[in-house]
């Protein structure tokens, strides 16, 4: 609230009346707890005379007992009208027994009262009603008593309309007496209780705050004023109001005149000064008229106040400050009604969406909605399973595993040397570039560094003891097939590990992509159960899979311990290339020998010349024009060997990506509906029950959900208040 707050006059009593009136309405709704409205909230010490000015502002005799008067507020809503005087009570409930949120209502505490003598009983069992929220409030509207209220404090409030000819158009909320001390009968925390209700009112920076001072107490003592500065420091939302000026001990008048003056403790409204008649003045006057009256005479006569300057006079007097209340809060409306607006639709807009990003409400077919996210999640896994184009797809995430899975079986290649071990230092492996068009080099596989051969290599004496301890009754040129069998077991016997690898890692990826799946479509449904349940059916599902992907796995690894091919061509064409390589890796002194080292360059004009003496001939038949070698059947074996891998690598690596695809991958979407249907038991009798258990939400979710729904319903309640202000 800026410091122009009170500076101008309302255009008039029916404008200023209209937005007065749209404050109540507002506040019936109850949207005071979500945006701050601007109200009058009047504090005080106890027996700061708070309850006489309100008594002389509003007419009213209050109740004064103990109790019930500390521990609820009052909220007054004065209208000026040309009509009989009127009184209609009114009981807020916004809080349960515990303090905590409920939807608001408004119920009307008995017909309108007519006669001003009867209004101080209706508050007392008004407040009584207040305090005893589990008691219907119609028992104490025929004045039924309790030995002891269910609270001893409620945020719930008494509202008065009160309107009359002889009254201003205002609104204010009279809150409980500050406490210092309780007695034998009081409840120490009570002290803390009332505070802090004061406190939920005046730290609203829209709440003009009405503070009562008692002139026969010591200023500084006053809990009430230490309060009010505290949440209003620079005193521009804050009225002061002196009362019992008329028990101001001799001689310390100027103190308090001080404050009028606004020369100590400075307020932007300014203090007041009013005189309250006390109980035995009304009892033998005419009422609150009269009670005015002999205000009006005790300042007019009575020093210092008739001395007091002009202008200082209109800070004197009840009405005049009843006057200027009702203009300070009319223009603090008017100011703040766009702010409001704003404010309104702001908290709306993040409720709605605080209650949309709530999980879904407990459908009411439960059946038909636990089948549809079934279908749901059946239908994404089958759109994740067939290929996403995205990043993270399923399959991108696998493909990566299948590739290192290729490289490794690949690796197995077994590395042989055509050289005996103690020669084998003083040679190097040359690159088999007839491969490179179908695949990149393998450090180890064909190749080594000059710093010698890797140690899982095998040397040519090794192949030719191995086929000659394999020798049985075959003839001198013929070399047993188990010696390459046996070599072709050894490497095979080396795929299963990296084979179970790649499974492992699919299986992770699959396990990982399933959960997230889960989660999305299941994790916010109920309390959980159904997340839980759906996770235990899916593993179970994945785990059959597994089984049948690693059983299938076992057998492609022992159908590739019987060599065999339905490519001979392909084989034979690797054959040759491999016995070329290595009988010219054996023979690179020799001229061919160099010329196939060399590169195709020469190789080219070699088998130019040959053409140009009439001989025809290809680059692979040049090695055959080599001297014969000793170990021409160890070489044998090895290009027999090594053209096989190359062979049965390739489709094994196909087999195995092909199975684990079939199988695991695509294999987990079939039979995974049944699996779900019977494991969720979302189908037969009972289902209905069994479902609508899966969609009970949490407590907490309800609780929630309740609340925004609460919330909402009162903000829209305001917005339609506001929306009828513009029409």
């Amino acid at each position: 609230m800026n410091e122009s707050v009170g500076l101008c006059n309302p255009a008039n009593a029916q404008g200023r009346r209209a937005l007065l009136d749209l404050l109540n309405r507002l506040r019936n709704t109850g949207v005071q707890k979500d945006i701050d409205l601007p109200m009058i909230a009047v504090i005080g010490n106890q027996s700061a005379g708070k309850s006489s000015l309100i008594e002389s502002i509003s007419g009213l005799t209050l109740p004064r007992s103990a109790g019930t008067c500390t521990r609820c507020p009052t909220e007054c809503r004065l209208t000026h009208t040309e009509s009989d005087w009127t009184c209609v009570v009114k009981l807020h409930l916004n809080t349960d027994e515990r303090g905590s949120p409920i939807k608001p209502r408004v119920l009307p505490f008995g017909g309108p009262l007519t006669s001003k003598s009867e209004v101080e009983e209706r508050i007392k069992r008004a407040q009584r009603a207040i305090l005893n929220p589990k008691t219907p409030s119609e028992t104490f509207l025929g004045g039924a008593t309790v030995d002891e209220n269910e609270t001893s404090f409620s945020r719930n409030y008494v509202s008065l309309d009160i309107s009359g000819r002889d009254l201003a158009d205002l609104s204010f909320v009279d809150l409980p007496g500050l406490i210092a001390s309780v007695g034998q009968s009081g409840r120490v925390q009570d002290i803390e209780l009332v505070k802090n209700l004061v406190i939920s009112y005046i730290e609203r920076p829209s709440c003009l705050i009405l503070l009562t001072v008692a002139c026969e107490t010591d200023f500084e003592n006053q809990g009430a004023h230490h309060l009010a500065k505290q949440y209003d420091p620079e005193g521009k939302r804050t009225v002061g109001v002196l009362t019992k000026p008329d028990r101001i001990p001799h001689g310390e008048e100027e103190q308090w005149i001080k404050l009028i003056r606004n020369d100590v403790e400075p307020l932007v409204n300014n203090w007041y000064c009013v005189r309250q008649p006390g109980s035995n003045d009304l009892a033998q006057g005419s009422g609150w008229s009269w009670a005015r009256s002999l205000e009006d005479t005790f300042f007019a006569h009575t020093a210092p106040w008739c001395n007091l300057e002009d202008h200082l006079q209109s800070f004197l007097r009840t009405s005049r400050l009843t006057d200027r209340l009702s203009t300070i809060l009319a223009e603090l409306i008017s100011k703040r009604l766009p702010e409001i607006q704003d404010e309104l639709y702001k908290v709306l807009q993040h409720t709605e969406k605080d209650l949309k990003d709530l999980p879904p409400e407990p459908p009411a077919d439960p059946v038909n909605e636990a089948l549809r996210i079934i279908s749901e999640f059946l239908k994404e896994l089958s759109e994740r399973v067939e290929g996403t184009p995205e990043a993270d797809g399923l399959l991108q995430n696998i493909r990566v595993h299948t590739t290192r899975f290729k490289r490794e079986i690949r690796a197995t290649a077994p590395c042989f040397i055509p050289w005996v071990r103690n020669e084998a230092h003083q040679h190097r492996l040359p690159p088999t570039s007839f491969l490179d068009n179908e695949e990149k080099p393998l450090a180890g596989a064909n190749n080594f560094p000059v710093t010698g051969p890797p140690p899982n290599s095998i040397y040519i004496e090794e192949v030719m003891e191995r086929a000659e301890i394999s020798r049985t009754r075959e003839l001198p040129d013929h070399t047993p097939f188990v010696v390459q069998q046996n070599y072709i077991s050894e490497y095979v016997e080396k795929w299963k590990t990296p084979s179970m690898i790649l499974f492992d890692a699919v299986y992770d990826v699959l396990k990982k992509d399933l959960e997230k799946m889960v989660d999305k479509h299941f994790k916010r449904i109920g309390r959980g159960t159904a997340h839980q349940s759906v996770l235990m059916v899916v593993q179970d599902h994945l785990d059959k899979v597994a089984a049948r992907s690693r059983d299938m796995i076992d057998w492609l690894v022992k159908l590739e311990n019987d060599p065999q091919t339905q490519n001979p061509d392909y084989y034979l064409n690797y054959r040759d290339k491999f016995a070329g390589y290595y009988r010219s890796c054996r023979h690179s002194d020799d001229l061919p020998a160099r010329l196939w080292m060399n590169g195709n360059a020469d190789v080219n004009r070699v088998l130019a010349g040959l053409a140009q003496l009439g001989i025809n001939s290809r680059a692979d038949a040049l090695p055959k024009l080599l001297p014969s070698d000793p170990m021409q059947t160890g070489l044998d074996i090895m290009a027999s060997v090594r053209a096989y891998f190359q062979v049965s690598y390739k489709r094994f690596v196909d087999a195995v990506c092909m199975s684990i695809d079939h199988e695991a991958v695509r294999g987990v979407e079939r039979g995974l509906d049944r699996a779900l249907w019977d494991g969720l038991e979302v189908t037969g009798p009972g289902a209905e029950e069994r479902c609508a258990a899966m969609f009970l939400e949490p407590a907490s979710t309800a609780g929630r959900r309740q609340e925004l729904t609460r919330k909402l319903e009162r903000l829209t309640m305001a917005k339609g208040e506001l929306r009828q202000l513009s029409l």
